[in-house]
């Protein structure tokens, strides 16, 4: 029998930019920075190629966001029970978290048009 403990806890399965997978299991009240730090930590077998030299660069990806390192599993709203997955990679820094919406609201105001003949 599965104990309440095993159900809030979150499974994720991190996908580097080669494509190398691996499952990890975290509390919600892990942040991005903590994850970061436990997979350099335990960095899986088979992952060597893509060793980095400190978990301050691994960065996660998260329907297509960056989350930046105060942000935790639970602030997500992960579904319980499945496994997520989210992108791992080495990045050194990252962009502003209203950044990208600031550009979406810039090129409203252009016009990008062709004419095809």
């Amino acid at each position: 029998m599965t104990t309440q403990r095993e159900n809030d806890l979150v499974h994720l399965r991190l996908i580097l930019v080669s494509g190398k997978t691996q499952d990890f299991t975290f509390s919600p009240n892990d942040s991005a920075t903590d994850i970061a730090k436990h997979v350099f930590d335990n960095w899986p077998a088979g992952w060597e190629e893509e060793q980095v030299s400190s978990p301050s660069i691994l960065r996660l990806i998260f329907q297509g966001r960056f989350l930046h390192g105060n942000v935790t599993l639970g602030a997500l709203k992960l579904p319980p029970g499945r496994t997520t997955v989210m992108h791992l990679v080495a990045r050194e820094t990252l962009p502003e978290p209203n950044s990208h919406g600031q550009r979406n609201r810039e090129k409203t105001t252009e016009s990008n048009c062709c004419l095809l003949l």
